[in-house]
């Protein structure tokens, strides 16, 4: 399986979302939280492609996007094969 990293803040609802979506599926991941830390809140806006908002996910190398993009690939059945990659 991929590697997931998980970027979430401590007060982020769909952070939650996007971590029980995952546990439900039985991945486990790497979660940053970036909650007070502006440097790497600056380094997640470059690496996600200018995205500001948590959670930011990564399978792999790939950029995935927040909660919704995350539920969509499963709702679609295109998240499990990505984690198999």
């Amino acid at each position: 399986m991929k590697p997931v990293k998980i970027y979430t803040t401590n007060y982020c609802g769909y952070c939650v979302r996007a971590k029980d979506l995952l546990k439900r599926k039985g991945v486990n991941y790497e979660e940053v939280d970036v909650t007070g830390n502006d440097d790497m809140r600056t380094q997640l806006v470059e690496m996600s492609g200018g995205q500001r908002t948590v959670p930011q996910i990564f399978i792999g190398d790939t950029h995935v996007g927040g909660y919704s993009d995350l539920a969509e690939l499963d709702r679609n059945g295109r998240l499990d094969p990505m984690l198999q990659g």
